[in-house]
């Protein structure tokens, strides 16, 4: 009987083994210890709680409970049902007299995987009560729960150390994925160059540790000391890493390579393989090919598969047929998940097309669909770049009414868009909803530079003074948007206070807190002390000889124009925009001549000032 419930598991036929147990005990077939391990495993891995606890009752009753083996079964059993059975398992095992390594293994084991990690260390310092060595299993499964704290992570590695099972595979591996869940890579990829023999699993652990910690180059390393092994060795979950790694770092050529591969070792309709790869060329930019990949799995596709595509779709700017795609959903047999309505208000909302992305998120919400913090940013994005009240107002309603309005990224969206839209009294009713100002300087910033947009300079400073009542302490940022403000309200002397006070704080002026205050200085006619900061910065940007060009512009200032339209042409060749300055500024001194010159400079280059456009949401 025992062999037949064996081969049963072994398959799979988890049913079939609880069926036949069934047939037998009918009949009183006799039964051994050995006999109810085999059962409790089929009833674990179908969850059948209550078949679980009659042959639990039924081992009490026939005494079988008291073996080691199947009292372990049993705990095992329990440990694997939902989480509010981990006290029956416990209680399972308080009963064995003279529990061994591998049944305090399974408890151990049990809590970890059920999130209870100080539960599974409580258990675990009975090795010494009961006089036991731990083992390779024990250290590996104390590792899954070491996930977030180094300083336990590190307590099990040295435990793993003492009892000699550093260098066995399993824990070497467990200690990787550890130390890259710890924000730790580098104490990863040491424990990783010490392992002698490496397997599969063990650089897939590691690989997929690099991307989680937007560690890229590496992984295609490692891909290539696999293949030199052997092609063969790698698997799926090896492909999927090295194309993450392709996308991320946008080596379409490596791409191409393994997709070469991936012919070659009959991988390529494997679904997560293939949603991989389609998943490298959209972001690589080459959406028809991505494109290509998605019809080759046209048998196997997953909503997974469609929602990466759709994706793909949009990020390159085919948002037609994204949203072609997302119309033949329902007609292969899916139907739109989170991610897909999210895909789809993301990608419309970015590529400007805000009454579309409000379309999909009206018909979202009548599927009752939760929107993503996500979209619901992108949508409040689009209002304020159209200044569409309305809509802006319909998408507070719903972050009001579903409770996300205390939302810190929310909140700076909103009043982001009030501000866009003009309404900065709207906006600060939104910022005083908090009765307890928030810590981040993101959302002040916002009042701060929404204030500035709307010409109101003293309502911005007073912000930025209320910010330091509050101890906030100001960001880069925060700075940026105060000169901002300064540059605009022509406030140099402040500006200039604000530059200081900068120092204070411990923060490095940039090259956009020096654009302002070149700017600053250029609006108020000082040409030359602008020039004389602008010596002092040691990366000029665009940004910076931008704002003085500008004031040369309005000043007259002719000399230091063509200095700053040269430096500017340097910088970017192709742009127009220093060549018409700079002719404005020979035509209020009536030097015709100078621009007709450079006119023809502008004709021979085969640049052309580009049509301004304002847009406007009309309701």
């Amino acid at each position: 009987m025992n062999t037949k419930l064996s081969k049963l598991i072994t398959t799979g036929l988890y049913t079939e083994a609880l069926s036949l147990f069934s047939n037998l005990h009918f009949h009183s077939h006799p039964l051994n210890n050995f006999t109810f391990p085999f059962l409790l495993k089929a009833c674990s891995h179908l969850q059948l709680v209550s078949h679980g606890q009659m042959l639990h009752a039924h081992l009490t009753k026939t005494g079988f409970n008291s073996h080691i083996y199947t009292a372990t079964a049993l705990t095992d059993m329990y440990m694997k049902f939902k989480s509010q059975f981990l006290y029956s398992a416990l209680k399972v095992f308080d009963e064995i007299t003279e529990p061994n390594t591998t049944s305090i293994n399974v408890v151990v084991s049990g809590f970890c995987q059920n999130g209870c990690y100080q539960t599974a260390f409580d258990v675990f310092k009975r090795f010494g009560e009961y006089k036991l060595r731990p083992d390779s299993v024990t250290v590996a499964s104390l590792l899954s729960g070491c996930d977030v704290s180094v300083k336990d992570g590190q307590q099990v590695h040295c435990w793993a150390v003492k009892i000699g099972v550093e260098t066995d595979i399993y824990v070497a591996t467990s200690l990787v994925t550890m130390y890259f869940n710890c924000k730790q890579p580098l104490t990863a990829s040491v424990v990783f160059e010490r392992i002698g023999s490496k397997t599969v699993a063990c650089c897939n652990a590691y690989a997929t540790g690099l991307l989680q910690n937007r560690i890229v180059e590496p992984v295609f390393k490692v891909f290539k000391q696999m293949l030199q092994r052997s092609a063969h060795d790698a698997n799926s979950v090896t492909f999927v890493s090295v194309l993450s790694a392709c996308s991320d770092n946008k080596n379409l050529k490596f791409g191409l390579q393994v997709h070469g591969l991936l012919v070659k070792v009959d991988l390529v309709l494997d679904l997560l393989v293939g949603t991989a790869l389609l998943d490298m060329y959209s972001k690589c930019g080459y959406w028809h090919r991505a494109y290509d990949v998605f019809k080759e799995l046209r048998d196997i596709r997953s909503l997974i598969t469609w929602n990466s595509m759709i994706s793909g779709m949009m990020l390159n700017g085919e948002s037609e047929s994204a949203i072609g795609l997302f119309m033949m959903l329902e007609s292969n047999g899916l139907k739109p998940d989170s991610a897909t309505w999210n895909i789809m208000i993301n990608g419309l909302s970015n590529v400007g097309k805000p009454d579309e992305a409000f379309f999909i998120f009206r018909k979202m919400q009548s599927t009752g669909e939760p929107v993503s913090t996500k979209s619901l940013t992108s949508l409040l994005s689009a209002c304020a770049s159209v200044s569409s009240l309305t809509n802006g107002k319909e998408i507070h309603g719903y972050v009001i009414r579903t409770n996300m309005n205390k939302d810190d990224i929310l909140v700076t969206a909103v009043i982001n868009m009030y501000m866009k839209c003009g309404r900065s009294s709207w906006a600060f009713s939104v910022f005083d909803q908090f009765e307890i100002k928030p810590r981040d300087p993101v959302i002040w910033n916002a009042m701060i530079s929404g204030y500035g947009r709307n010409g109101e300079s003293e309502a911005a400073f007073n912000m930025f003074e209320w910010m330091q009542n509050e101890n906030v302490k100001p960001n880069s940022t925060t700075f940026n948007c105060i000169l901002s403000v300064c540059s605009h309200a022509g406030k140099l002397e402040k500006g200039l206070e604000f530059l200081t006070l900068m120092k204070r704080y411990n923060l490095v002026p940039t090259s956009e807190h020096y654009a302002c205050l070149i700017d600053l200085l250029g609006r108020s006619g000082k040409i030359d002390e602008a020039r004389g900061l602008l010596s002092t910065i040691p990366d000029v940007s665009g940004s910076v000889l931008d704002s003085l060009i500008g004031a040369c512009n309005f000043h007259s200032d002719v000399k230091t124009g063509e200095e700053m339209a040269r430096l500017l042409v340097d910088l970017d060749p192709e742009n127009p925009i220093p060549f018409v300055i700079l002719s404005n500024i020979y035509a209020r001194e009536g030097r015709w001549k100078d621009v007709e010159d450079l006119r023809d400079e502008m004709d021979r280059k085969g640049l052309k000032k580009s049509s301004g456009f304002s847009s406007l949401s009309v309701r």
